[in-house]
């Protein structure tokens, strides 16, 4: 019997159909970013994880960032090219003399890794002379040009306008509550240079970009593309690896005073913001304690960023309101906390890119590609340490509101 017509051409139109799925699914990159999605599947994941994740983005496959990638090509990147492709950034350092075994740790992985085929400066500051020995062994440890910086004490000292009374006496209520570090004045001085005074500096008035690198700790991935002329290509002012939630009670008025900052400046809020990575509750009782903030930060101990992001009038008055308010001090706010503040209220949401390709560690926390460039980093741990740790990742909350970008 002929099979009618209509029935001919419905089966015709539903083979095309399967065809252009299943080319689809074999055409698909596997190296896609993948967010994932469902309840928490047992046995996939140590510990507690994000809400809603099956598994950690990390274990998928994953290769570079996206084109235009620039590279070494010849002597482009070469350390002693006047003309070289190296555009005007640097690799910037906060460190003391005694930590220089663990600095040349940092630096032997990231040479390894990346900038031994890229040869872009190192800038080291301490709040003290470096001696000799730092500086011979510093210089050794590549091939690129090294500088070295004492802070001014007008840089680091603790402003007039602190009370030392109220500071010493809020020092040990923060130490009271387990608040870490709360104690060193050392510490507080660090938060609040990191977080608005490094730039101003001489030795960065012409500087551009720059790549922040602490001692002890681990890149693994080698990296074959120019990050900084990355960053320019594509647009991008922050770059980060992890995010995490912070000590409610090191930022207890950080919020309010941001939202004083934002109610005399409203100007300064952008239009495509990521306000809701600030504000989303994670963790409870954290917005209770904070007058509304999450907690969740760019761990800043890795952040690679354009400094007209801090140069500029929004931030620079964002920076003096919070500066005056006395915070660093009075309470223990870090320049975490405080860039991603800014980058959160104050910047496109897809200016910022999360360098899922660059294989990293400061203790306890990961970030671990599953890329074949990679060693020594096991694709999909986030720390190393006790099994709640996993609960502190905010990388979920920053997926949700700004893309995995």
């Amino acid at each position: 019997m002929a099979i009618p017509k209509a029935m001919r051409v419905l089966g015709g139109a539903t083979f095309l159909v399967f065809l252009f799925v299943l080319v689809t699914l074999y055409r698909s990159d596997p190296t896609a970013i993948k967010l994932p999605t469902g309840g928490i599947k047992e046995g996939i994941l140590p510990g507690p994880r994000p809400q809603g994740w099956d598994h950690d983005p990390q274990l998928d496959p994953s290769g570079e960032a996206p084109e235009p990638l620039r590279r070494v090509n010849g002597n482009n990147y070469a350390p002693d090219n006047a003309n070289s492709d190296r555009i005007n950034a640097t690799l910037l350092s906060l460190v003391r003399n005694e930590e220089l075994a663990d600095m040349l740790q940092s630096m032997h992985d990231l040479e390894r890794t990346w900038n031994h085929k890229f040869n872009y400066p190192w800038t080291f500051f301490n709040d003290v002379p470096f001696t000799d020995d730092f500086k011979q062994k510093t210089t050794a440890a590549t091939n690129a040009k090294t500088s070295y910086h004492t802070i001014p004490k007008a840089h680091w000292d603790i402003p007039s306008w602190i009370n030392k009374d109220l500071y010493a006496a809020s020092k040990k209520a923060l130490a009271d509550k387990g608040v870490q570090y709360s104690e060193m004045d050392s510490y507080h001085q660090m938060c609040r240079w990191n977080s608005g005074v490094f730039y101003q500096h001489d030795a960065l008035k012409d500087v551009q970009y720059y790549w922040r690198v602490e001692p002890k700790v681990h890149f693994f991935c080698g990296v074959d593309y120019d990050v900084f002329r990355w960053m320019q290509d594509h647009n991008k002012t922050y770059g980060f690896t992890l995010t995490l939630l912070d000590s409610p009670d090191s930022v207890k008025s950080l919020w309010p005073e941001t939202l004083k900052f934002l109610a005399d400046h409203p100007e300064h809020e952008a239009k495509n913001n990521a306000k809701g990575f600030l504000t989303e509750e994670k963790e409870k009782g954290h917005n209770h304690i904070t007058g509304g903030y999450s907690t969740c930060h760019f761990w800043s101990n890795f952040e690679i960023a354009d400094l007209s992001l801090w140069r500029s009038k929004a931030y620079t008055q964002y920076f003096e309101h919070l500066d005056k308010a006395g915070g660093f001090f009075y309470e223990r706010w870090g320049d975490a906390p405080v860039h991603s503040v800014a980058v959160g209220l104050f910047e496109d949401k897809s200016k910022v890119h999360w360098f899922r390709d660059i294989g990293y560690q400061h203790i306890p926390f990961f970030n671990c590609p599953n890329n074949g460039k990679c060693s020594g980093c096991e694709p999909g741990r986030f720390t190393d340490g006790e099994d709640w740790l996993n609960s502190q990742d905010c990388r979920n909350v920053w997926f949700q509101n700004a893309g995995m970008d």
